[in-house]
């Protein structure tokens, strides 16, 4: 093995492109399914003009979420989830396979990959994931989940009709740099969310798999680490999602640059809603990214297993010796 090789904690050599591939668009997908609901609810929240000074009462996510389903019917809480399958094979192939790459070009002579190291990895799996496939991605299934129609009535047409048509509307009327919005906000999120998530995932798995003397953990501990990790990445960059919610929900305006109107959204934010509105829609948030994270690794890890499993059997007909 060349020096700078990583090893996994059970001595294996990293999952393949291949294996990234399938094992990691099938957790997309389930965490996808499962998940997308309190995503829609909270990109709703956050984009609720609503005020949250004293006296006002607040809209919380189990009233936004009612509201959907009263006014849109249940499919309502699914609006976007075609850009987000487009998208999720990919993004989650990204995500553990440049992951693998960047921790092996961190890691030390030895093969060994400290804490820092494997944060910077993670980090830097975010940001590519985001530049790669999730900016485009969250553009289009935030002008989805924005729409507030019915999905019962046949003749409450939508501007975006579907995925592929908002894709095509936006390139249109916007150009393509449209898709790219909040390119560097959705990195930012992306990349704190992932080197703190695989950093909390990473160090609670090693010290289960230290305390119980095993490097095969069951289902449910892969679920429960998946799971507070998860939820660590969105208390951290909660004002940031919610920005770059705002950003990509709207037109760029002429003459008006990226930083600007990021600032403007900021002013705009504190002075007519509050410092609280930056946290708007946090609880679904959390909601959906722990429950999504603890589905994901522990899909991911299974199929994992499956692959590899069938990869190290010999070829039939073949035995050993």
């Amino acid at each position: 093995m060349a020096a700078n090789s990583v090893k996994g904690p059970n001595g294996k050599q990293p999952a393949s492109a291949a294996t990234n591939l399938i094992a990691g668009g099938g957790a997309g997908m389930m965490e996808a399914l499962v998940c997308h609901p309190l995503d829609t609810i909270k990109v709703r929240m956050q984009l609720s003009r609503r005020a949250t000074a004293p006296g006002v009462k607040r809209r919380g996510f189990l009233k936004t979420g009612s509201e959907i389903i009263k006014r849109e019917t249940p499919l309502g809480l699914y609006k976007g989830l075609g850009a987000v399958l487009t998208g999720i094979v990919p993004k989650m192939a990204i995500r553990f396979t440049s992951y693998e790459w960047y921790k092996q070009l961190l890691a030390a002579p030895d093969g060994t990959v400290s804490k820092k190291s494997t944060f910077l990895a993670g980090l830097a799996a975010g940001v590519t994931e985001a530049v790669a496939v999730v900016t485009p991605m969250e553009v289009i299934k935030i002008r989805l989940q924005a729409q507030h129609h019915s999905m019962a009535d046949p003749l409450d047409v939508p501007k975006y009709r579907n995925a592929a048509h908002a894709l095509y509307t936006v390139v249109k009327e916007e150009g393509a740099g449209a898709l790219y919005r909040g390119v560097s906000l959705t990195a930012l999120r992306q990349g704190s969310n992932q080197a703190v998530n695989f950093t909390a995932y990473s160090l609670f798995r090693q010290k289960l798999q230290e305390y119980q003397g095993t490097t095969d953990l069951p289902g449910w501990q892969t679920m429960f680490i998946g799971l507070v990790s998860g939820a660590m990445g969105p208390l951290s960059n909660a004002p940031i999602d919610t920005i770059k919610t705002r950003l990509q929900k709207t037109p760029a305006e002429s003459g008006v640059g990226a930083v600007q109107r990021i600032l403007v959204i900021m002013r705009e934010m504190w002075k007519q809603e509050g410092s609280r509105s930056f946290y708007k829609g946090i609880t679904p948030r959390v909601m959906r990214v722990a429950p999504g994270q603890a589905v994901t690794f522990t899909v991911y890890e299974y199929l994992k297993g499956l692959l590899e499993k069938n990869r190290d059997m010999p070829p039939a007909g073949k035995y050993e010796e």
